[in-house]
């Protein structure tokens, strides 16, 4: 067994968030408008094969297509140029008014470039910009080693702690 510490974080009120601007002109920000599974399983399995993102990898294309069509769920992506840079999942909760990132991150030939940083002032601001209470997220130990940085330097608290073992 193998122990890792997962880390909550939220951001009540986009006045907080420690916005950064893109790093270059030629990205582009965009909202999936018609969803695809494909495009979401590509990103989890890519960016999360060198994070051990391993909950979704037994789920059928139908479970796919089914959690993608849900109306709380959205994806947005990240491009430079016209090719693929990096995503994230966001999901509404109704009930409590509030977005969770559900999964984020940079394919790995477009890490270091400070993309990162601008997809997430950009996931913080898509999750507040109306009348949301929150937004949150959580990572672990397992994720990029500039994560955790890179959500505390956009201006989200930590909220919860914990240790999980896992098997290694």
């Amino acid at each position: 067994m193998k122990e890792i510490l997962r880390y909550y974080l939220e951001l009540k009120s986009l006045k907080n968030l420690k916005k950064v601007k893109a790093p270059n002109d030629n990205l582009k920000f965009e909202l999936v408008i018609k969803p695809d599974f494909n495009l979401n399983k590509f990103f989890y399995k890519q960016i999360g094969k060198s994070h051990r993102w391993i909950d979704r990898l037994s789920w059928t294309d139908n479970i796919w297509a089914n959690y993608i069509s849900n109306k709380s769920v959205k994806t947005y992506i990240l491009k430079e140029g016209e090719d693929l840079a990096g995503y994230f999942e966001q999901i509404f909760n109704k009930e409590n008014n509030e977005y969770e990132i559900a999964y984020f991150g940079i394919l790995k030939k477009y890490r270091n470039k400070k993309y990162g940083a601008y997809l997430l002032s950009k996931a913080i601001e898509k999750s507040l910009d109306g009348n949301s209470k929150r937004v949150w997220v959580h990572t672990c130990t397992l994720d990029h080693k500039n994560a955790i940085k890179n959500y505390l330097s956009r201006g989200m608290k930590i909220f919860r702690e914990e240790k999980v073992k896992i098997s290694a």
